[in-house]
């Protein structure tokens, strides 16, 4: 069959997800004039009120290019690692279509922290002294080397929950004996920040600097999770905080991809450390952050459709610096009893209309026989609010977390609440 007629702009562009992430792109990608023609694979209840949801296996490359040929799909837009890792883009890119989304090879850097690191190594970009490690007797070796904390971190994909950061070595050993290779470092102080860039392979358009919140509890405490909430931007971080970090982290990473053959298009998530010492890379990731997109999305006033089909399309010369709405931005994630173990799933949901400054983004939920929401995954949903600064868009987010009904979940009550009062950072 033909390839697809590449448009100037993407009419009709395809979001492949589920999740919270792909929600929240799905809302972009409505408010840009251009795109005129939604469609979601497999989507979920959240999607479906403004988009065409398509039961298609987002890990079946075949049927995805099918999808995209039915719908003459200008753009089509890979949200979650695991298919990114599994070559969905490469074959959707050989039939011809214009992919937002990182190769096989290219999202390797995400697929392998092994990987990573090599990669941060040739491209000198300042990460956490590491071993790799595949028998027990180099973990332990690995672990009395760095010492405590001991941070162990599972090689391969493992949906957020992948790394343990603990005092307790046995705790540690335990975590490294129940993967095939582990990558043991050095623990990394200071705060943690997100910083995404948008990239063609050769420019990179930075983002707005989020921070998320992986601890299950107030206080950062208990185990982590797939993050519980995020804000943006960040009031306490230095100005330089940008430019830094794309000078030696992010352009020197897209480089050595390049020069490597196997150049990285969509979007790569830096996962950064302020230590005492420096910045610090503490992971990269090959796709749009979750939950940081669902507060750094409603803030983008560059169309999003046009800017990812220009990274997909080799043309993001032609975008100019990325454009922000004023103000900040609030995530509160809402997850299902049990959570990060195992989510109680069922539980009813009703949910409060969306109003002008606060709206709810799905995650894990879904329709049951009777086309009732309810609870079908760990995080359900995200409630976002925009507001003049962060301690306005907190307050309007919380106020609509007490609207939800979730009675079988729950929440955190201090996302974003230390950064109101956190000392500034002037230099990195």
């Amino acid at each position: 069959m033909s390839s697809p007629t590449i448009l100037n702009t993407p009419a009709t562009v395809l979001v492949v997800g589920n999740g919270g992430r792909e929600h929240a792109l799905a809302l972009g990608l409505a408010r840009d004039p251009a795109v005129t023609s939604l469609h979601c694979a497999p989507g979920n209840p959240g999607t479906a009120r403004i988009a065409t949801n398509h039961e298609v296996d987002p890990l079946d490359g075949h049927a995805l290019t099918a999808l995209a040929r039915e719908l003459a799909a200008d753009l089509v837009v890979i949200g979650p690692e695991a298919p990114l890792v599994a070559g969905v883009a490469d074959v959707l890119r050989a039939a011809g279509f214009v992919v937002f989304g990182p190769s096989r090879d290219a999202a390797l850097i995400e697929g392998s922290k092994a990987f990573a690191k090599q990669i941060m190594d040739a491209a000198g970009v300042p990460t956490a002294a590491s071993r790799v490690c595949t028998t027990p007797e180099q973990a332990a070796a690995a672990l009395d080397e760095f010492g405590a904390p001991y941070v162990v971190k599972d090689d391969g994909l493992a949906a957020g929950k992948g790394v343990v950061v603990t005092d307790d070595r046995v705790a540690a050993l335990a975590h490294a004996a129940s993967c095939e290779r582990v990558v043991i470092e050095a623990y990394l102080d200071g705060p943690e920040v997100s910083l995404f860039a948008i990239t063609d392979g050769t420019v990179a358009l930075p983002m707005r600097p989020a921070q998320d919140f992986k601890r299950v509890g107030d206080g950062d405490q208990g185990p982590n999770t797939g993050g519980m909430g995020a804000y943006s931007p960040l009031p306490w971080a230095p100005a330089s905080l940008v430019e830094t970090v794309q000078r030696t982290v992010i352009e020197p990473t897209i480089s050595e991809l390049a020069r490597r053959g196997t150049p990285f298009v969509g979007l790569l998530y830096a996962g950064l450390a302020l230590t005492s010492k420096g910045l610090r890379v503490v992971e990269f990731n090959a796709r749009f952050g979750d939950p940081e997109t669902q507060v750094l999305i409603p803030q983008l006033a560059t169309p999003l459709g046009q800017v990812l089909y220009a990274a997909g399309s080799g043309r993001l010369t032609e975008m100019g610096p990325l454009t922000w709405h004023d103000g900040a931005a609030v995530g509160v994630v809402l997850a299902a009893r049990g959570y990060p173990g195992t989510p109680e799933k069922g539980a009813p949901i009703t949910l409060p209309d969306d109003t002008d400054t606060a709206h709810v983004v799905h995650a894990g939920t879904a329709l049951d026989e009777q086309g009732r929401l309810v609870a079908s995954g760990g995080r359900v949903l995200t409630v976002v609010a925009r507001g003049d600064d962060l301690a306005s868009a907190r307050e309007a987010a919380y106020e609509m977390v007490g609207r939800v009904g979730f009675p079988g979940g729950f929440h955190r009550d201090d996302i974003a609440l230390s950064a109101l009062a956190a000392p500034a950072i002037t230099t990195l």
